[in-house]
């Protein structure tokens, strides 16, 4: 199918996520054949009678289109678990959306398949590398030869000619080892480097996470190593990354100089005569739409605040009192609620609720102390 021509999106300054999301993750199925031991699906083996069907899929997609048509990604557990995944697929590229597609690395992601998510119309493919030696990554996914499979369908996505993402979610088991995955992404020619921080929800545990003192040396390290790669380098609940790009950017010249400008996926940060920023959060131009229709503010953050069988997507991301209070930046507590980086960081809503149990509670992995 010959996808449409997605409609342009306003600069993200222009849009307003109390109406339209950034972003929305839909997890069309929780089954899946690995058994991650930080899956935050809790996957499971078959698929689950109550999944939406596929002619609710295509309501769901015509209410993403009708929200403000934000970028798209279908994951699980594993998409390719369900038989009908290149309809999805299909159906929402011909609707003009931009659509990411995170499937597990298994047999079903062979050469061919490959080929039909590309002339589905998808955007880019997001795939999960945990270790750069079999010995790390298949311990993450407690199968043996994950990681074969996995640098496999990675050369498969760069020869078919789609952009590819990697994922990678940094725990204690895995930190020593994110030097050598960094030179491993490289070698793989991504687009983007997609680097997870732990959230200690579904199948994560808290004794897994990283200190805060640690979160913020790799966040450093990040930083410093974008500089110098050729590829992108972006974080999912670690939002705190902004400020130290913003922290590095103004230590390069002074308070008194001009402009600085720093965009990146879900964030803006303007300094100078026209100060702006703004950044995505959980619920705050992202959802969530679980395998059975649950709209939570993001995958790591499952409360849900409503259901796409008994409401509209557009309402419940709009008008549910968690989504509204996830907006209100002045409703953050501890030093959240007192940084000077509220609007374009926030601290990951997640973390705080997995180990507080108030997603609005001060971000617990981040050592900056409010101006």
């Amino acid at each position: 199918m010959r996808p449409a021509t997605p409609a342009t999106r306003p600069p993200l300054f222009d849009v307003d996520f109390a109406r339209t999301p950034f972003t929305i993750a839909w997890e069309i199925t929780r089954a899946c054949a690995l058994a991650c031991v930080h899956c935050r699906a809790e996957a499971i083996p078959q698929r689950d009678p109550r999944e939406l069907t596929t002619a609710e899929a295509m309501q769901i997609l015509d209410q993403i289109v009708e929200i403000g048509r934000p970028i798209l990604v279908v994951t699980g557990g594993d998409p390719m678990m369900r038989r009908d995944v290149f309809d999805i697929l299909e159906g929402a590229s011909a609707r003009g959306l931009k659509v990411g597609f995170s499937p597990s690395a298994t047999p079903l992601l062979r050469r061919p398949a490959i080929e039909r998510v590309r002339d589905a119309g998808v955007d880019m493919v997001h795939i999960s590398l945990d270790g750069s030696r079999p010995e790390v990554h298949d311990a993450f996914r407690q199968v043996d030869g994950a990681f074969a499979r996995t640098m496999e369908i990675l050369r498969d996505v760069r020869e078919v000619g789609l952009p590819l993402q990697v994922g990678t979610t940094v725990s204690r088991h895995n930190i020593q080892d994110l030097p050598a995955i960094a030179e491993t992404v490289a070698a793989a020619g991504v687009t983007v480097w997609n680097v997870f921080f732990l959230v200690p929800t579904g199948r994560a545990q808290q004794d897994a996470m990283l200190s805060p003192r640690e979160h913020e040396d790799v966040l450093q390290w990040l930083a410093e190593l974008s500089e110098r790669v050729p590829f992108r380098v972006r974080t999912t609940a670690a939002q705190h990354y902004r400020r130290v790009l913003i922290q590095r950017a103004r230590a390069r010249q002074s308070q008194a100089a001009a402009e600085i400008n720093l965009t990146g996926a879900g964030y803006a940060f303007r300094q100078g005569r026209a100060p702006a920023e703004k950044g995505v959060n959980d619920g705050n131009g992202f959802c969530f739409i679980s395998h059975i229709g649950d709209v939570y503010p993001s995958g790591f953050l499952q409360i849900s605040a409503g259901n796409v069988r008994t409401a509209p997507l557009a309402s419940i991301y709009r008008d549910a009192p968690l989504f509204r209070a996830l907006r209100d930046p002045s409703l953050l507590k501890g030093k959240c609620g007192r940084c000077e980086f509220r609007e374009i960081c926030g601290g990951s809503r997640a973390r705080a609720y997995a180990v507080t149990g108030d997603p609005l509670a001060e971000e617990p992995c981040c050592v900056h102390v409010p101006a």
